[in-house]
């Protein structure tokens, strides 16, 4: 008997012999699909008698999905017959007498019988075969996740309905600070520092959003984690019902903490800065109403601080800055406020007054308690012109005390300095400094005393200037040179500030455009803007028409702005904003982090870069410095999308640690100071 050949009538019955003997289900089809021999394994596999198999056709064991397609097969087959291999080809179903279906594999075998063509399939029952593979798979499929697990940094935990552990990978283990094994069966409680929500079945766990969540170590320590919990399927979990899947967010609560004292505090001092220094007076006054008590509010300006930086140096200044608020808030009471507005301006509190003349001879105290200050071998006489206001009688808002006080600071200053002026209601019709300076800027306006300067600012990686910030500067012939940090705010009160903008802007895009011209390359200008040049759109035509007269593109131009215009949320202003962006012109926050400082702002309002401040660039002493404001702001400003400037970089230490950093770009005297447009070439080709 041969594969594919003829069979006598001898081989016939030795083939039937064979077939009832073999240990898999025999079945011999003829070529219209009629069964003609079977075994006794057949009829035990399928459920039938042996005359029944007889008077069955091939299809009749096979599921009813399958059967019209199976014909065609099996017309394919006897038209070109060949011997096809247990598991050889597709999936198959048999059939039984009861109707339930087993997986089978088939093998198959043409032979020739009296002249006529028939074909012996081998059938197998797998259905125990394919439940180990299941099994198997199973047991893979269990082994790979607990890899998974074992090797995620998550802590991850699996809890039953009723939040007792079932299982803990080992980050949980470790993070919690349990050996392996010691919290299987205890309950959620063990871990959780704080009550847990309870889903509305009454389950102890509540799938949800992720949250914010505290765990208590098995050394009784805190943890905060972010957490979530993830309700599991019935299927192939065992008694598992949840997932509480957490990490450790420590070092992120610590930088939201870093980052919301820093909008609330000053970054050399630490002591509190406006902000909170407004919600303090806020708050003082409403007890004072309810009390019937006085608030006073003092604000000190060191006399002739700007002396010590020009001759000694910032970093003197600073030192003497951080032994004056040091020796102000030991002077005095725990429930008095002292805070620092910024430069060497400071501002005490005193609340809960009886009358504001308790603090009288306080004030007479005051240039005793500043007096001479050793700094780094350097003695100095520290002295301060100091004005006082007090609630109600001055005024009846936080707003009102600060301003008032700051008009009597201005005439301590105008009465010769060292001393202290309460506020009367005729200072505010005095002609003090301002006055005089805003008529004198008046004046200046058109005439070739105001004058622009630039300074470089440069690429950190390249090394090369790609820019330069325009500053105003005044020299006027009664007055002589007058600062910005005192003719700016006199222009933004007395009106002038919108014609000195565009005549700056004006001026500093020409120039920029014969800088470019005669280097040869592209060349980027910051402008700053004041808060009041965003009132009405007529800045936008400025700012378009000053870069086609000069034939500059949009996006050569930063507008530089202070954070107190987004705090304050001048609507105008940031729709204005909004659409010069639109043109392609950057938006720049100037002097980040003095002051009102806020990274909540920086998502919210169209910006592009941020300036950090000079005062925390002056605190990177050498290479090793931790300073962590400035590697804070620069981390969290590039995630945001954002470039970062460095101002008042004067060594080469700085330099080098801000590049360290990923600092975009830095400015200051280091490279050169603000030069006229006609040096400014020279910066370029350094």
């Amino acid at each position: 008997m041969e594969h594919g050949g003829s069979v006598g009538v001898d081989d016939a019955e030795r083939l039937r012999l064979v077939v009832e003997a073999a240990p898999n289900a025999m079945i011999m089809v003829n070529d219209h699909g009629r069964i003609v021999l079977v075994n006794s394994e057949a009829e035990r596999s399928f459920g039938y008698a042996r005359d029944e198999l007889l008077a069955l056709g091939i299809e009749d064991l096979i599921p009813d999905r399958f059967r019209s397609a199976h014909a065609g097969y099996r017309q394919a087959f006897f038209a070109a017959p060949h011997r096809r291999g247990m598991g050889v080809g597709r999936e198959l179903f048999g059939l039984r007498k009861d109707r339930t279906e087993m997986p089978i594999e088939i093998g198959l075998n043409p032979m020739v019988v009296g002249g006529e063509h028939f074909v012996l399939a081998s059938v197998i029952e797998i259905t125990e075969r394919l439940r180990e593979q299941e099994a198997e798979a199973a047991r893979m499929h269990d082994a790979l996740r607990r890899t998974i697990l074992d090797a995620m940094p998550f802590s991850v935990i699996a809890t039953d309905a009723g939040g007792r552990i079932v299982s803990v990978n080992p980050a949980a283990e470790a993070m919690l600070g349990y050996h392996p094994g010691e919290l299987a069966g205890a309950r959620l409680t063990r871990i959780d520092a704080e009550p847990r929500a309870t889903a509305e079945d009454g389950s102890p766990l509540a799938p949800g959003a992720e949250l914010e969540r505290t765990y208590r170590r098995k050394d009784g320590r805190l943890v905060p984690v972010n957490e979530a919990v993830v309700q599991l399927s019935a299927d192939g979990v065992g008694s598992a019902a949840f997932l509480i899947v957490s990490y450790d967010i420590t070092k992120r609560l610590e930088a939201r903490a870093r980052v919301q004292y820093l909008a609330t505090h000053d970054a050399l001092t630490n002591l509190p800065n406006r902000e909170l220094l407004m919600r303090h007076l806020d708050a003082a006054i409403t007890q004072a109403a309810a009390q019937g008590t006085e608030v006073a509010l003092l604000l000190l300006d060191l006399d002739h601080f700007k002396r010590v930086n020009d001759s000694l140096g910032h970093h003197i200044g600073d030192e003497l800055l951080l032994q004056v608020s040091e020796r102000l808030l030991g002077w005095t009471r725990r429930s008095d406020l002292v805070a620092r507005l910024g430069g060497d301006e400071f501002v005490v509190v005193f609340s809960d007054l009886a009358r504001a003349g308790d603090v009288d001879d306080r004030i007479e105290e005051l240039q005793g308690v500043l007096g001479r200050i050793d700094v780094q071998g350097y003695e100095l006489v520290v002295t301060a012109s100091t004005g006082a206001a007090v609630f109600p009688h001055d005024g009846a808002s936080p707003a009102a005390l600060l301003k008032h006080a700051d008009i009597a600071m201005y005439q301590a200053k105008a009465a010769g300095r060292n001393n202290s002026q309460w506020f009367k209601p005729d200072m505010l019709g005095d002609a003090d400094e301002k006055l005089s300076l805003s008529g004198a800027l008046r004046q200046a306006l058109g005439t070739d005393q105001l004058t622009v300067v630039y300074q470089p600012q440069v690429d950190l990686v390249s090394g090369e200037v790609c820019g330069f910030e325009a500053l105003a500067r005044w020299t006027s012939p009664l007055l002589g040179a007058v600062s910005p940090e005192r003719f700016i705010p006199v222009a933004e009160d007395g009106g002038m500030i919108r014609e000195l903008g565009a005549w700056m802007l004006r001026t500093a895009c020409a120039d920029i455009a014969a800088l470019q011209e005669e280097h040869g390359h592209p060349l980027r200008l910051a402008v700053n803007v004041s808060p009041r040049q965003l009132r009405g759109t007529a800045w936008i035509d400025e700012v378009v028409d000053a870069l086609h007269d000069a034939g500059l593109e949009p996006h050569q131009l930063e507008v530089e702005i202070t954070e107190g215009l987004l705090i304050e949320d001048h609507g105008d202003a940031i729709a204005l904003l909004e659409r010069i962006r639109a043109l392609g012109v950057r938006i720049v926050i100037d002097d980040f982090g003095c002051g009102y400082s806020s990274l909540a702002y920086l998502a919210r309002f169209p910006i592009d870069k941020i300036k950090i401040d000079r005062s925390f660039i002056q605190q990177i002493t050498d290479i090793d410095t931790d300073a962590a404001i400035v590697d804070a702001i620069v981390v969290m400003a590039h995630a945001l999308g954002l470039a970062v400037v460095a101002e008042g970089v004067e060594t080469e230490v700085q330099r080098e640690y801000l590049q360290r950093r990923g600092c975009d770009e830095v400015q200051g005297y280091l490279y050169a100071p603000g030069v006229p447009r006609q040096r400014a070439l020279s910066c370029v080709t350094r």
